[in-house]
């Protein structure tokens, strides 16, 4: 929702407003276009949505909260808004949310830049919530009760009912999660770590999506993904991880702890392979420094773990050297099974308990990975006895 500034001191209710650009009011974006060629219901479901009635164009929302126009613009488009010209399609809300932002700048909370990336963050992740409650869950929540009713008649009261609910659960998930996360950034070692932290990182692959695809039908393959990314997303979070994201048929989650990536490991592939629905897995595993942005990570140990999901047997896990040297410190699996003989041998002279491992660890070929040189694989499995 941006325009460029004139500069002009000319009050802006005075301007001739150029035609709008386009919005799309099934993103949650304001309209563009005149009101009196709008749907009335779309209307009457945005005014119910956002709580408040047009009354602003861009320059009037912006001048109204105290903000230039170039910031104003630079918030919309990291919320993920289109441009929407001059037309007057903005609320009280959007002029609050702007000082607010604003308001963390100018008190030094926030630098600009960090403003914006607060905006983008939560731009994205509610974008994606709400394609999803609309496709998804609205969709079939609004399908005619009744023969001869429209879905025009069943839609608003609907949202009336659903949207403090949804408002109030939407903001109670978010508490929890920043609860969590801020748990994490203080238990970090220092300020650096907050940032580039060692982590467990795992990718997990459908092995074969890409056929499936093409034999399926969309509506089976949307519930074969769904299944896969519900389970995926249950198992983790019971297990203590993060799920960082899904594209379909891949996961990517992370741990603080390599014995906790590791059993989320095993039991989505153990769980997988007891449903026949469902094809064979992969799983790539990498143990080191990773750079957290937007609830998203980066660098070389990502890189690695992808790489070594891509080389990966079906059903099998892979861990990189650093991993598997990991497991080794934290007692989670002993260097080799004739190590874990001499120790369960020491332990029985010595009349005490031997060591319990819960992995074991076997060295793969050393492979050349494209970008990241050659690489020492290991393969990953549960000793015996370990469920």
């Amino acid at each position: 929702m941006s325009v460029e500034d004139t500069g002009s001191g000319t009050d802006a209710d005075d301007r001739v407003e150029p035609p709008p650009l386009s919005a799309s009011l099934e993103r949650g974006e304001p309209h563009g276009v005149d009101a009196g060629e709008e749907d009335p219901l779309a209307l009457r479901l945005e005014g119910l949505i956002l709580g408040a009635e047009r009354r602003y164009t861009p320059f009037q929302a912006a001048r109204s909260a105290g903000v230039s126009m170039e910031l104003a613009s630079r918030f919309w488009r990291a919320m993920g808004f289109a441009d929407i010209g001059q037309a007057k399609a903005l609320t009280e809300a959007d002029v609050l949310a702007l000082r607010r932002l604003a308001g963390l700048v100018e008190a030094g909370l926030l630098s600009e830049a960090m403003a914006v990336q607060v905006a983008r963050s939560t731009g994205q992740t509610t974008a994606r919530l709400a394609e999803w409650q609309i496709d998804s869950f609205l969709e079939g929540l609004t399908e005619p009760p009744e023969p001869g009713m429209t879905r025009t008649e069943v839609t608003y009261p609907l949202v009336e009912l659903l949207l403090p609910e949804l408002e109030e659960f939407l903001v109670y998930v978010w508490r929890r999660q920043l609860a969590a996360a801020t748990g994490r950034v203080v238990q970090a070692a220092d300020d650096e770590e907050m940032v580039d932290r060692r982590l467990a990182v795992c990718f997990a692959d459908l092995v074969g999506f890409t056929r499936l695809t093409r034999r399926m039908e969309e509506e089976e393959l949307g519930e074969l993904v769904e299944a896969f990314e519900t389970t995926a997303a249950d198992l983790v979070a019971a297990n203590g991880g993060r799920l960082i994201k899904t594209l379909g048929d891949e996961v990517l989650y992370a741990t603080d702890d390599a014995g906790v990536a590791a059993e989320i490991a095993l039991r989505l592939i153990e769980t997988m392979a007891n449903d026949e629905t469902m094809p064979e897995l992969r799983v790539g595993m990498a143990f080191g420094t990773v750079t957290t942005r937007m609830g998203d990570v980066f660098g070389s140990t990502v890189n690695l773990a992808s790489r070594l999901t891509s080389i990966a047997p079906k059903d099998a896990v892979l861990v990189d050297g650093a991993f598997a040297e990991e497991l080794i410190r934290t007692g989670e699996a002993p260097a080799s099974e004739a190590e874990a003989a001499e120790a369960a041998a020491a332990a029985e002279k010595e009349g005490e308990e031997p060591p319990t491992y819960r992995f074991a660890l076997q060295p793969m070929w050393q492979r050349p990975v494209r970008g990241l040189g050659v690489v020492q694989p290991w393969l990953l499995t549960r000793r015996p006895g370990k469920v």
